[in-house]
């Protein structure tokens, strides 16, 4: 009899720890995109996922685990040897509205041509929305890269920016630079 309130009451504390388990892992869940989320996101923004995609997507995931923001936009860019780029987008959130935000920023390196692409950028750890509107140093040409598809990372602080850029043109180097966010457009790069 005794075995049984033991074993009665292990599974009622197991119950109880799943229970508190439970809420805390679902308000995670809130505020982060899930792989699938991304993916779906994704296909109705690039209009379908490419082999490519799916592996930068996967990649990033593996990396960084679940974002909670992302920005898709538009960007196009410039270099020859000192290089610019200007983009913009659609900030979002889980439970906030869409914010229009804009980025740009110079670069400089062994880097020549120009592109326009379409960016999702998948943001990890940005507590506040506020947090976003600063420059964001990176380094192109040491990303990962597949059938068309480019990654890179941005850090600021704790804050991690994940672009994956899919486009058209003809750009090949390596450069240094940062990306600066803000909430309004800019033709000054700096």
């Amino acid at each position: 009899m005794r075995m049984k309130s033991i074993v009665l009451s292990l599974a009622a504390i197991a119950l109880g720890a799943a229970a508190l388990a439970g809420p805390a892992h679902a308000a995670k869940d809130d505020f982060t995109f899930s792989e699938n989320e991304i993916l779906d996101k994704a296909i109705g923004f690039f209009g379908a996922i490419t082999k490519g995609l799916a592996g930068a997507i996967q990649k990033v995931f593996e990396d960084q685990g679940r974002p909670n923001g992302l920005i898709f936009g538009e960007e196009a860019s410039a270099a020859f040897g000192i290089g610019v780029r200007y983009g913009k987008g659609k900030l979002n959130r889980k439970n906030q509205k869409l914010l229009q935000i804009y980025w740009q920023g110079p670069s400089v390196g062994f880097d020549f041509g120009g592109n326009a692409s379409k960016v999702m950028v998948l943001i990890y750890r940005l507590d506040k929305t506020e947090d976003l509107f600063r420059r964001f140093p990176g380094v192109e040409g040491s990303f990962y890269f597949v059938a068309g598809v480019g990654v890179n990372y941005q850090q600021s602080g704790n804050i991690v920016l994940a672009p994956i850029r899919t486009g058209v043109g003809l750009r090949g180097g390596v450069n240094i630079g940062y990306l600066h966010y803000t909430r309004e457009h800019s033709w000054i790069p700096l």
